[in-house]
């Protein structure tokens, strides 16, 4: 898919959808129940969120759309532990791999796919999962769990805050026997939506701050409603959106409480925001410069970086982002530079000189927030600027090409 896009300004008003991040996990969580689960607020149109559902019907489950925002996932079928599946893989898989694995003693998924973000390996989801009792095999197509006695409640140490690592610890610990503790954890507001809703199936979770969650292991979960947090990083792309192209943008149902790092940068270096309950109002700005390194909530997440340095590129001098969490994710600056970006590495720091104009050229999104990059870029170039594998934004973002026309957006979308 091909996104066609030229110079525009972004303005009117906008609603943040369901957060990706979390709703791939709630997805997985799905599994731990034969009740039925209701989430509302889902990003029911993002692809990666499409194809984690098929996944969850060829398990057994059956996922009914009840309208545009909501999803009842049920289990009348007889549920099955191997995973046969010969379509695009998800990352998603390895959580998927432990709720099998908790709920029925094994499973087996097809290996990770989505973001190729440096040394994004499993290393730690198979520590977890060998730390609980649990034999796991990669026969280099699928990886596959053994434990006939289910899991058992242990201490887990984790060596980073990896959010994906942290999930799955959780998913697992819910129906593992005794008491499972996540020390060094990732708590981020995706981590305390799939809480909540756990809590909610019966499970009983506490958490100590960033330092551990504990899990106490139930024999059963129940079915439950739920409401997906807004998707913080929609919220913030077209944030700036509206910034860079000096457009004037409410945006409803915006998580201010989740991007209070975020938002302090911005604000300090020339965004106009405004609150007004639970809407952003965006009167354009001049944006300045940027200092940035990423780091575990509440600071800059690596996913934000390559939207806030379209900001700096706009920016009047030197902007400065080193990624802490997957050094080196700077590859979208050479799609960038095919637009007129001017910029250099230096060790793991990618510097900006910004103030330049851009040009519309011939693009590709090599991931999902690159392509996010890209179209903020082509709102402020002059000409025509063509993105190829354009679905990778559409994995991520819900109605991204509806909103973006409905805000303004001179886009067209080429299949």
């Amino acid at each position: 898919m091909i996104y066609s896009i030229q110079k525009s300004v972004i303005s009117g008003k906008v609603t943040v959808s369901g957060a990706k991040n979390s709703y791939l996990r709630l997805l997985a969580a799905s599994i731990l129940t034969d009740g039925d689960v209701v989430l509302y607020n889902a990003p029911t149109e993002i692809s990666d969120g499409k194809v984690h559902l098929e996944m969850l019907k060829m398990l057994g489950k059956e996922c009914t759309k009840i309208d545009e925002n909501s999803i009842k996932i049920s289990e009348p079928n007889q549920f099955k532990t191997d995973l046969i599946w010969k379509g695009r893989s998800i990352r998603n898989t390895l959580l998927i791999l432990g709720a099998l694995t908790t709920r029925f003693g094994s499973g087996k998924v097809p290996l990770p796919g989505g973001c190729k973000l440096g040394e994004r390996k499993y290393d730690l989801h198979t520590y977890l999962l060998e730390r609980l009792g649990a034999k796991v095999i990669d026969d280099g197509e699928c990886l596959r769990t053994e434990a006939e006695n289910g899991l058992i409640g242990t201490d887990i140490y984790l060596p980073i805050r990896s959010t994906g690592a942290t999930e799955n610890s959780i998913i697992c610990g819910t129906l593992a026997k005794g008491k499972t503790t996540v020390w060094n954890p990732h708590v981020r507001p995706e981590i305390m939506d799939l809480i909540r809703m756990l809590n909610n199936m019966g499970a009983k979770i506490e958490v100590f701050g960033q330092e551990r969650i504990e899990i106490f292991g139930v024999e059963k979960l129940k079915g439950c409603d739920h409401v997906v947090i807004p998707d913080n990083m929609e919220a913030l792309t077209w944030l700036i959106s509206a910034v860079i192209t000096d457009g004037d943008l409410q945006i409803d149902n915006f998580p201010f409480e989740h991007l209070d790092v975020p938002l302090i940068y911005l604000n300090e270096s020339g965004a106009s925001i405004f609150r007004n309950g639970s809407s952003a109002i965006i009167r354009g700005g001049t944006p300045y410069p940027l200092e940035i390194s990423t780091g575990p909530y509440p600071g800059i997440n690596s996913d934000m970086q390559p939207i806030l340095a379209v900001y700096g590129a706009v920016a009047n001098g030197e902007t400065r982002i080193i990624d802490l969490r997957f050094p080196g994710r700077y590859q979208y600056a050479e799609e960038l530079e095919k637009m007129g970006l001017e910029y250099k590495i230096r060790d793991n720091m990618l510097i900006i000189s910004g103030g330049n104009s851009f040009t519309g050229a011939d693009v590709s999104a090599i991931d999902l927030r690159a392509g996010a990059a890209l179209t903020l870029t082509a709102l402020i170039a002059n000409g025509t600027t063509k993105i190829h594998n354009a679905e990778q934004i559409e994995r991520g973002y819900n109605r991204f090409y509806q909103k973006f026309r409905s805000l303004g957006g001179n886009i067209e979308r080429i299949e």
